[in-house]
């Protein structure tokens, strides 16, 4: 039997849509991803004070957020995998796994987590580290199926090393509607998906999902062209962005905050979204 994941999805999803801000960078052992993340307790205070609808953390910082006491506070999104994919250089073995390999979910269920996030690399050249990923995602999609816990997963389809070097998304739509595809015939109750190089192409990543679709930003960019991006994608059918260097190394996280979730929420454009941000 399976325990239904309502209630949780419900707490993510608020009016239809999320803005999930992840801070959950501190595994990936990427000096340029902690710019701006030194204090996180400082962070979490800011965030929650700025509402998203969730805030992405690691175990070992989510009493942050779970400890405060406030009725309306963001949810919890748990990520319960790490790897070695995100680093500038690509590495000679490259891998993924789950931070409790006994009990996967374990945390995210004390914690009080609405969702857990596992990710699903392929990367030229790097069977192993897909089959890793296919097996952890094996894992945790039938401990979340016991326990009721809606299920993320984040297929991230990366360029090869020689192209541009490290962590580098590639946007082909085809490779990522394919992954995200892949995703959906595992399990996924909420995919994180890459943006494609032509926004206008989206829907056929919501179109493979038959889920909801949160996109993920990736690295830092021009906030007015996150902006624009983002209505563009929320255009194509996405129910809203997984953000996180795109919000907490920027001077004003919370205005940040303000634009994307009147993009989410309120139907905004991506112009209306900017003056939303400069306003403050």
């Amino acid at each position: 039997m399976r325990i239904s994941t309502k209630a949780r999805m419900n707490r993510m999803f608020t009016n239809g849509g999320c803005l999930d801000v992840a801070i959950d960078h501190g595994v990936c052992n990427e000096p340029g991803f902690m710019d701006g993340l030194e204090d996180i307790g400082s962070v979490v205070d800011q965030l929650i004070a700025a509402g998203p609808d969730a805030i992405q953390m690691n175990y070992g910082q989510a009493d942050l957020l779970q400890s405060r006491a406030d009725k309306h506070k963001p949810a919890l999104v748990m990520r319960i995998d790490m790897g070695n994919p995100y680093n500038d250089q690509r590495h000679r073995v490259m891998w993924s796994q789950l931070q409790n390999a006994d009990e996967p979910i374990i945390g995210a269920l004390e914690m009080d987590a609405a969702a857990v996030v596992v990710n699903l690399f392929m990367l030229p050249d790097e069977p192993d580290l897909f089959h890793q990923c296919v097996e952890n995602i094996a894992k945790v999609r039938a401990a979340c199926s016991r326990y009721g816990m809606p299920l993320m997963i984040e297929p991230l389809v990366m360029l090869p090393n020689e192209v541009r070097g490290g962590y580098q998304v590639d946007g082909d739509v085809d490779k990522i509607a394919t992954l995200v595809r892949l995703a959906a015939e595992m399990g996924a109750d909420v995919i994180k998906a890459d943006p494609t190089t032509n926004a206008e192409d989206y829907h056929r990543v919501i179109e493979a999902a038959r889920c909801p679709v949160l996109v993920r930003g990736g690295g830092k960019e021009d906030l007015k062209t996150v902006l624009i991006k983002s209505a563009a994608v929320m255009a194509q059918g996405a129910q809203g962005m997984v953000y996180g260097r795109n919000i907490y190394q920027h001077d004003n996280p919370k205005q940040v905050v303000a634009a994307l979730m009147a993009i989410i929420h309120k139907g905004a454009s991506g112009e209306e979204a900017w003056e939303i941000y400069q306003s403050g």
